[in-house]
């Protein structure tokens, strides 16, 4: 059952006040992924949880600010809050299992690389940045 629009409002925020576009629908998805057949594309699974408030989120809007390139686009679902938008974003990779937090990066609407859960717990923030900051200068223009 989804949460209180509430309670996830700082959660969306933190990701919107970053530049990300939320999808809230799969109709936005649609629409979103057809923009993203050109270029770099970041999407974020957000979520609930301490993954996502300590590691996840912070370590995206570091590697933001800290990289000499960035993505075209920023895109965000809220996973278990936002099902039909996630479903349909899910969809774009289907053979990946679900996971929340997740991070994906397309490149010209092909996914070049993808960051689960298991991937983002047990490190830090500053890792991920590191991490995504690399990733970002290897797809870069």
């Amino acid at each position: 059952m989804p949460y209180s629009p509430l309670l996830i409002k700082p959660m969306r925020d933190e990701l919107t006040g970053a530049g990300f576009t939320e999808l809230l629908s799969a109709e936005d998805v649609d629409r979103a992924m057809e923009e993203a057949k050109s270029g770099m594309t970041l999407v974020v699974f957000n979520f609930v949880d301490g993954c996502s408030a300590g590691i996840a989120r912070p370590g995206i809007r570091q590697a933001l600010e800290g990289g000499s390139k960035r993505p075209d686009r920023l895109l965000s679902v809220f996973a278990e809050q936002d099902l039909e938008a996630t479903a349909r974003m899910r969809s774009h990779f289907a053979d990946i299992p679900p996971s929340q937090p997740s991070i994906a990066l397309f490149k010209d609407g092909e996914l070049v690389y993808f960051v689960p859960r298991h991937r983002i717990e047990g490190r830090n923030a500053q890792i991920l940045a590191h991490d995504l900051t690399a990733v970002f200068d290897e797809y870069g223009q």
